[in-house]
């Protein structure tokens, strides 16, 4: 990689002329919306063009705010940002998915988004109660819809115009095989965790022959332990790199060809996650191969509920 052309700013170009995402993404899930605020304009400032939003994080508007007040200043254009933003599981019946993303519009204030995704292949019963539970305390489920249903009222929104693309999140590589398999428009983008203790390569590999672009959360393993940013194998990339541990990991997940979600309220933080370099070869196969360490963080592909909220860092 060049100065002219350096990793982080890759690109991937999305199925069906859909335009192309970054690979450097920013996640928006902060709970405290004036940490939200400030780390979203802190990210569009320090290079990000990439924001991942959803309806469950409860702060769409928030971002659209952010975004606008980013485009008011000077530091982005519109058509500089992609922005995702996700279904929930309570609007996955047919004549719910169009509404849900007419009122995600309004929140961020846009015309229209660069990508959603359904949040979960999981469906909830509809309402406003976004984790409705049984009387055991266990997640209710919606039998009533399938998620073939759900995907052909997404695809009618890139018809209508009102997403460019669209994709799945929390999904196993089966039920992604099936989507496939229907699909009159192919999911252009797969977000799961992803990380070197989780490098889901079997997923990787069946989206790279799809051209589907695979979007890595908790990259740097969601600060959880065991904490993938002192694996002594990384930490040794690091010493001899120059960069931080974040920054290999990172670099990493761009140069094995995902993209990848950060999030920081920490100025610092955001713009070190946006300073990363490309590795060496050999640097790479240390990564996949020297690693032992194997763990999912999140439960969500399990039950359709996220198992962790960020931590401010």
């Amino acid at each position: 990689m060049t100065d002219q052309n350096p990793l982080r700013e890759t690109t991937f170009a999305l199925t069906d002329g859909a335009g192309a995402m970054p690979a450097t993404g920013f996640g928006t899930l902060i709970r405290d919306p004036i940490a939200a605020k400030r780390a979203i304009k802190a990210a569009l400032a320090a290079g990000f063009r990439h924001l991942d939003c959803a309806e469950l994080y409860g702060n769409e508007d928030v971002v659209g705010v952010a975004l606008k007040e980013s485009i008011a200043a000077g530091t982005v254009r519109r058509d500089q940002v992609f922005v995702t933003t996700k279904l929930w599981n309570t609007n996955h019946r047919p004549d719910r998915v169009g509404p849900a993303l007419e009122a995600s519009l309004r929140r961020l204030q846009l015309d229209w988004l660069d990508c959603y995704l359904i949040h979960t292949p999981f469906a909830f019963p509809a309402g406003d109660d976004h984790h409705p539970r049984d009387a055991d305390g266990r997640p209710q489920y919606d039998t009533g819809v399938t998620l073939e249903q759900t995907w052909r009222a997404m695809e009618r929104l890139v018809d209508a115009g009102k997403c460019r693309a669209i994709g799945l999140s929390d999904i196993r590589l089966e039920t992604l095989k099936a989507i496939v398999a229907i699909a009159r428009i192919k999911p252009a983008v797969v977000q799961v965790e992803a990380h070197p203790y989780l490098p889901e390569w079997d997923l990787l590999d069946y989206c790279r022959a799809q051209g589907i672009v695979l979007l890595a959360f908790a990259p740097l393993g969601h600060g959880m332990a065991p904490r993938v940013t002192d694996d002594p194998v990384i930490a040794a990339i690091a010493a001899a790199t120059g960069q931080t541990a974040s920054q290999v990991a990172l670099a990493w997940a761009v140069q094995r060809g995902t993209a990848m979600l950060t999030t920081s309220t920490n100025p610092d933080h955001i713009r070190e996650n946006f300073a990363f370099s490309a590795l060496s070869d050999q640097a790479m196969q240390a990564m996949r191969h020297d690693i032992a360490t194997q763990v999912r963080f999140n439960a969500v592909v399990e039950t359709g509920v996220p198992g962790f909220v960020p931590r401010p860092v």
